[in-house]
């Protein structure tokens, strides 16, 4: 049987039982990693558990979309720097899509440029790759039900970034600008920033203009200093 044969199997399966997710019922996943060993070791922890099921997997944010279209899970697990597509696009766009299944991000990453972006995307939960077993089989019944589950570690962050110093004209810096920000201060190069995000250099460029005018300067030099005597960089 071939990989499409076989998506489209495990989605014609699950069609039948599908309804509204309870306590009871099994818990169908999507698991979405750009390391393969990553996705093997999810999917047998995931399979040699009672109440779940896992129709599918995905190396990138863009595969993600079209196999969450054909097999429409009940939870994506979602990483989030992938090659193949960001997590936060892919979850943007199942926000956009209406997509019935709820996103948990299981990543290695807690920056705030991960965390606020995928929470502002729609991810249900996010919880990080150290998490234990029954606390990661705990979120993804709590994800499927609806409800939003954070690592503590994200949680604090969350409550940080929501408390970090504003702009004088009272428009805070975004996370990734922030982000931005925190490299430029460590003398990273537009190219290298551009690959620690995993963004384009004119994407680089762009947040810089904005956190430019946001601080009312204009380079880099001033937009350090700058940040750093009103608290944002501490």
């Amino acid at each position: 049987m071939t990989d499409d044969e076989a998506t489209a199997a495990a989605a014609a399966d699950h069609a039948v039982t599908e309804g509204t997710t309870t306590d009871d019922a099994v818990i169908s996943l999507l698991v979405v990693d750009d390391h393969p060993v990553v996705r093997d070791g999810l999917r047998g922890m995931f399979e040699s558990a009672p109440g779940f099921r896992v129709l599918g997997e995905a190396a990138g944010g863009a595969e993600a979309l079209q196999r969450a279209a054909v097999l429409d899970p009940d939870v994506i697990l979602m990483d989030l720097r992938m090659p193949g597509g960001s997590g936060v696009d892919a979850i943007r766009e199942l926000t956009r899509r209406g997509a019935r299944a709820k996103v948990l991000v299981l990543t290695t990453y807690d920056t705030d440029s991960d965390t606020l972006p995928a929470i502002e995307a729609g991810a249900t939960g996010y919880l990080l790759k150290d998490a234990p077993r029954d606390e990661l089989f705990t979120a993804v019944r709590a994800a499927a039900q609806g409800r939003t589950v954070l690592s503590p570690a994200v949680a604090s962050r969350l409550v940080s970034a929501v408390r970090a110093p504003k702009t004088p004209g009272g428009e805070p810096l975004s996370a990734r600008e922030r982000e931005v920000l925190a490299l430029v201060a460590r003398g990273t190069s537009n190219k290298e920033i551009a690959r620690e995000l995993f963004i384009s250099e004119a994407t680089v460029k762009t947040h810089l203009t904005h956190l430019y005018a946001k601080l009312g300067v204009n380079d880099r030099a001033a937009a350090v200093a700058t940040a750093y005597d009103r608290g944002i960089l501490g």
